[in-house]
């Protein structure tokens, strides 16, 4: 009666493919191994991705086994695998089950804070630039967008967002993408004190994990102070889940309850649920994905300052690169040389965002931008 479960299984683990094989090996190799899927196919030609601040090295071994286990009870409705990572994630960050909210990745998350808390008479201030999403999800909406532009040293304006008018909602990306910098957290304190009650705040810490500053905290903890703060996290980056959707958010139960009238049920899908769950009892997946990171970047750096360009340092897993030229044409001429790197951002139209990939990965960007750059 066993056997068709396991054939199940076995098929299943394969359809994984090179990840679940390199994760399976994973911690006997080096930091600087490379990883699965380095690059992707594409008419037949090999596709160095670093576009999307993905992390190239895959989920958690762990992570790995939970899906391939999971896939025996894909029949069911997530519910009880649902309840398992909300009681985990309230464990990890000291608060009560009813302080999280499950969302399809983070993005659900911010169109879910957009639809609660926007609205023609409720605008939402957010910084120029910074991650798009949550803008377009407010407009739909029909509440107006202010944008305010990040500092000369790329940190969130706070005490121009702060006095903005009529908002219902701030958005504070922290590690801030594409910027990849840092506000400060006095900086952060001060605002919220500052910040109207009735005023939500949401900081998305999506990049968290890749942090090492002293003057960088999450604000997770201030939740308990302030009912108007809403913090996202998700398991897209330094657990290399991208591709499952998988994220949440802790806030005051209040603010939950309004969140979750706008939510589909049952959004997260078991598969990553079980990810999700294996993936932070994994103490090791963090460390090791900022070792990495850290490694890569070192290189980045480096071979950057040969070539003589400035950039803006990273507190994340990606960096802006000043081309001193408008990207688009260099972006289009990547691609030709099969590098997909990030879009244009309007209010920075002479940077480049580059995903921090693998060492090989990054040795092929370096090459193909060597020749762009001329």
């Amino acid at each position: 009666m066993n056997r068709p479960f396991q054939l199940s299984r076995r098929r299943f683990a394969q359809t994984l493919g090179a990840s679940a094989a390199y994760a399976a090996l994973r911690p006997a190799l080096t930091l600087s191994a490379p990883a699965p899927q380095s690059a992707a196919r594409a008419g037949g030609s090999a596709v160095i991705r670093l576009s999307s601040n993905e992390n190239p090295y895959g989920p958690s071994p762990a992570a790995i086994r939970a899906m391939a286990d999971a896939s025996s009870i894909v029949w069911r409705y997530p519910d009880e695998h649902a309840d398992v990572l909300v009681d985990t994630l309230a464990n990890l960050h000291d608060v009560a089950s009813d302080n999280i909210l499950l969302g399809n990745g983070s993005g659900e998350i911010l169109k879910l804070a957009a639809a609660s808390f926007t609205d023609p008479n409720r605008g939402l201030v957010t910084a120029e630039p910074t991650f798009e999403a949550i803008a377009r999800h407010a407009r739909t909406a029909r509440a107006e967008v202010t944008a305010i532009p990040l500092t000369t040293d790329h940190r969130h304006d706070l005490a121009k967002m702060v006095d903005q008018p009529n908002h219902g909602l701030v958005y504070i990306c922290n590690p801030n993408n594409p910027t990849a910098s840092i506000t400060p957290k006095k900086e952060v304190r001060a605002f919220l004190a500052k910040a109207r009650p009735e005023t939500v705040v949401l900081v998305d810490e999506a990049y968290h994990h890749y942090v090492e500053s002293n003057d960088y905290e999450s604000v997770i903890p201030l939740i308990k102070d302030y009912p108007n703060l809403i913090v996202a996290r998700t398991f897209s980056k330094i657990y290399g889940m991208a591709g499952l959707r998988c994220g949440y958010c802790v806030a005051d139960s209040r603010l939950i309850s309004q969140m979750r009238a706008h939510q589909t049920w049952d959004s997260v899908n078991i598969m990553a649920l079980a990810a999700a769950i294996a993936s932070v009892r994994d103490k090791a997946q963090v460390e090791q994905g900022r070792q990495r990171n850290n490694e890569v970047k070192k290189y980045v750096y480096s071979e950057l300052e040969k070539l003589g360009f400035k950039f803006i340092p990273t507190h994340a897993n990606f960096l802006m690169i000043d081309l001193k030229r408008t990207a688009r044409p260099i972006i289009t001429q990547l691609r030709g040389h099969q590098v997909e790197v990030g879009r244009v951002f309007p209010a920075m139209p002479n940077f480049l965002r580059v995903t921090i990939g693998t060492k090989p990965q990054m040795e092929g960007f370096f090459a193909a931008f060597r020749q762009v750059m001329g």
